[in-house]
Parts: C-alpha cells; structure tokens; sequence
C-alpha cells in the first residue's frame, strides 16, 4: 500500500474560531467513528472462538466446518488486505471505508441469521473480505485529518483500542453466548455488529473527509487470485483431508500450491517490469531482516492460530466448561499482553533491541510447558485459577514479541517501499493464522479422535491440547532462532529506513 497523502487543495482564506472549532469537532467525530470500526474487527476476531462449540453443538457443524469459520475470516481478509489499502488511495479512502463498513455489517447479518454451517462459513469469509476493504482505511483517514504534530496521541489512542479489543472480545462472546438474549443463543455476537455499523455509516458519511493518494499503485487481482489459489490449495487439504479419510485429491491440492506460488513469483516479476505495481514487492526479501521478519509473522501468526482454537475446544468441550467461564479465564493472559506490550515499546526495546523480542519467544514457550505439565498434572480437575500462571507467562511474552516486531522488521527496509511493506508483514500474519488454524484438523482433532476410540472420553481433549501445545512450543523455538536475522537495535542499517518513517506512513498497527 502506496503511504497516505493529503491531496492538495486550493488556498482557502483563513477560517474564524467558530469554523475551526466545528472542523476540530468534525475530526475527532471521525476519529471516534473509524477507531470503532477498528474495535469490531479486532473483536470479531476473538468474539467467536468462545462460540464455537455452542455453534457446532447446536447447529451440528462438523470439526472442519467449526476451523472454516475462523481460517475463512482470516484468509479472506489477508487475502484482500493489500488490495483492499490500493481502492482507498485510487477511489478514496471515505468511499471504501463506507463501503466496508456496510459489507461488514450486512456479512455479521448474514453470519447471525444463517440457516446452517454452510451458510456462516460463507458469510464468515464475506465479512473477512469487507473488513478488507475497511480496515486499512483507518490509518489512513488519521493521516489525512490530523496533522503530524497531534498523530501520536491518535495513535496511543488506537493502541489502548487494541488492548481493550483483546480483554473485551472473549468476554463479550462467552456473555452474549450465556445470556442467550431472545434465544438466540450464539447468533448475537455477530448481530451485536448491526446496530455500531449502520450508526458507523450514518455518521461517517458526514463527518469523514474524503482523501486519495496523488499517485496510487495500480491494482494486481492476478496477484490476489494467486495468493488466494496458493493458501486455499494448502489450506482446504488440511481441514478437510481428516474428514474425507486423506484422500489422494488433498496431496495434490498441496503439492500444487507449491505450483501455484511459483507462478506467483513470476507473474509478480513481470508485474513491476510492466508497471511497477506488484501485489508483493519482491526487491523486500532482499533484505535479511525483512525477509526472516517475514518468516517470524508468518510463523507466529501458525502458533496463535493453533493454541487460541484448541485452548476453547479443550475448556469447553474436554473440561465441560461454560462458555463464560472460558472467557473469563483468559482474561489474565490479556492483561498480561496488554502490560507487556507497553512495557517492550516504551522501555525494554530502545536499550536491549532484539533480545526483547527472542525474550518474550522463550517466554511463550516457557508459559506453553508449564501448561503442558498443569493439564496433565490436573487432568479434567484442573481450575481456573490454575491455568492462570501459565496463561499469564505466555501472555508476557506475547506481548514482548507482538507490539515491537513490525518495528524490527521495517528497520532496515527503504522507506519508500515502507507502505508496501507494513501490508505485506500483516497479510502474512493472517495468512499464518488461516493455516494454523487448518493444521489443528491434524495436531488436535486427529489425537481426539484416536484416543476417543480407545475410551478415553473426554480425556482424549487433554492429549489433544497436549499434542497442540508442544507443536506451539517446537514453533516458539524456530521463531526464537529466526529472530537471530533480525538487527540488534531497531536503528541499524544504512541510511534512512521505513522504521524511520512516521507510524502512519508505516501503517503497520492496522493493515
């Protein structure tokens, strides 16, 4: 994604007090309307994972159906990131935002009336592709409203939105699920969407200034449809595969995919030769630190795909917990995220570098063995005040990894690929969740299912999140060893880099 820029306008003869206290109001108002947009996609994202065995208990989805309707979220919306940044710089940022917002909230309609699984799956990657379109406005919409001077506050703004959204979203569903308003049951964690976007589109339409960027790389919908192709082909296999016994057509869907990414590679060659407006910059892996940053996220967004899943699945249906107390036990490891992450930025990173990064990944993995040994110490006794030092561990080092490594990617990338850049690490994240997500029909359900037919009950949920929690750990190893190609300190390498770059021309935090 090209950076945001105001477009020029012709002299204006200088506004009274009474027009610049209405401007100032206007802005913040879209300020306020924007960021709430940004708080529903973050909370969509974890709102349903408590949901999930309720959905699969009362609409009997099968295991596949249940991981379709988070991967398809998130590969959908990985899948249109990039693109989805270019239409805001070419058709404006207002009109795709607006736009977004009202595929969003139609899609969460659809999500919560639908008839059958089917039918969420498929609305659940509509709403993955319209978050698509809208969030990577966001920053975008900051950039052209406020000037540089008052950004950071904007952006200290949006980082306490993001904490809030990572405490919220679990409690928000397991309530929405337990209240079961109007019995509804689990439908209202998407309908609670309705009523924010059609207030969001109301007002947004009158108080967001449009903008568009004054020369906007082109659109590359081959490039998407390859990526698309490349992820769906790896990642169908993998979540349905289990179910249709393996057959021989789920190996050559994978063994294709590594095809389909090599004609990728070539069409995005001829792509900057032609127009220099490739999906994927490719000149970027070029540079060791970007390209094993690249690794990392890709890796990391695996690790949290499969523990998130598993970890709801093994409360509620192994430990036959309610979907509130699931959602409450968790609330540590937000926390800790949200504490660590401030703590790394603020005061950890600037003198230690890279170490707080590969810190907070041995962390992870220490949080993930304690929990190892707890759930099988435990058994199905475990409580809830029992996983919390495990949870919190793992959320400190969460945190220590989450809000600095876009930073140490970035360093030593040119800053004028810095917008193409911060949009690739974040699709690659999400593209990393989606096929965590699609190997847990291997790491998990398979262990369930085997040790299930050989009696062990509800049991057979503990070796399953035994088996996923080792697969976490064996990952937050590699991400630790990987960490190594990243600069010492943010600041390293020559000349003026896109981690020099002001944050919103970065925009790493949103798209």
């Amino acid at each position: 994604m090209t950076s945001p820029t105001t477009p020029a306008a012709a002299p204006e003869p200088p506004a009274t007090d009474a027009t610049t206290a209405t401007d100032d109001r206007r802005r913040w108002f879209a300020l306020a309307i924007v960021m709430t947009a940004a708080f529903m996609d973050l909370v969509d994202v974890t709102i349903v994972n408590v949901a999930l065995p309720t959905i699969q208990h009362d609409e009997g989805a099968t295991t596949g159906q249940i991981q379709w309707i988070t991967a398809g979220y998130a590969l959908a919306f990985a899948a249109l990131l990039i693109t989805g940044g270019r239409l805001g710089d070419i058709f404006g940022r207002k009109r795709l935002f607006l736009l977004g917002i009202t595929g969003f909230t139609v899609a969460s309609a659809l999500c919560g009336f639908a008839a059958n699984p089917e039918m969420l799956v498929a609305s659940r990657i509509l709403q993955g592709g319209m978050a698509a379109l809208m969030v990577p406005q966001v920053l975008s919409i900051v950039h052209a409203t406020f000037p540089a001077h008052e950004r950071g506050k904007v952006f200290g703004l949006f980082g306490a939105i993001v904490g809030l959204g990572a405490v919220t979203g679990p409690l928000l569903g397991a309530l929405l699920t337990e209240w079961n308003i109007f019995g509804l049951e689990w439908r209202p964690i998407f309908l609670i969407n309705l009523p924010v976007g059609v207030a969001a589109l109301i007002l947004g339409s009158r108080v967001i200034t449009e903008s568009k960027a004054p020369k906007a790389l082109k659109l590359d919908l081959v490039g998407v449809v390859l990526v698309t192709l490349a992820m769906l082909a790896l990642v169908y296999p993998l979540t349905q595969g289990r179910e249709n016994g393996w057959p021989v057509w789920g190996y050559v869907m994978m063994a294709s995919s590594v095809v389909i990414g090599g004609v990728l590679i070539a069409y995005e060659k001829a792509k900057i030769r032609r127009d220099g407006s490739p999906l994927i910059e490719l000149s970027l892996f070029k540079v060791k630190s970007f390209a094993a940053g690249i690794a990392v996220q890709t890796v990391f967004g695996i690790t949290m795909g499969i523990f998130f899943l598993t970890w709801t699945l093994y409360m509620q249906l192994g430990l036959g917990w309610s979907a509130l107390r699931a959602g409450v036990t968790g609330v540590p490891f937000s926390i800790a995220v949200s504490v660590a992450a401030g703590i790394s930025v603020q005061k950890l990173v600037p003198r230690f570098g890279r170490k707080v990064l590969q810190a907070g990944a041995l962390t992870m993995a220490a949080g993930v063995l304690i929990y190892v040994w707890e759930s099988g110490h435990y058994g199905l006794g475990i409580a809830s005040w029992q996983m919390a030092l495990p949870l919190v561990v793992m959320g400190l080092g969460m945190g220590l990894i989450v809000a600095p490594l876009t930073d140490a990617v970035l360093s030593e990338v040119p800053r004028e690929h810095a917008g193409s850049a911060s949009g690739l690490i974040n699709t690659v994240m999400q593209m990393g969740n989606a096929l965590g997500l699609s190997l847990v029909s291997v790491i998990f359900f398979n262990v369930v299912e085997d040790h299930a037919k050989q009696g062990a009950g509800s049991a057979a949920f503990i070796d399953g999140f035994h088996s996923s929690l080792l697969w976490a750990a064996g990952i937050l190893v590699g991400i630790f060893l990987l960490m190594f190609a990243l600069p010492r300190k943010a600041s390293e390498g020559p000349g003026e880099t896109a981690a020099d770059a002001p944050r919103d021309e970065r925009q790493p935090e949103l798209v």
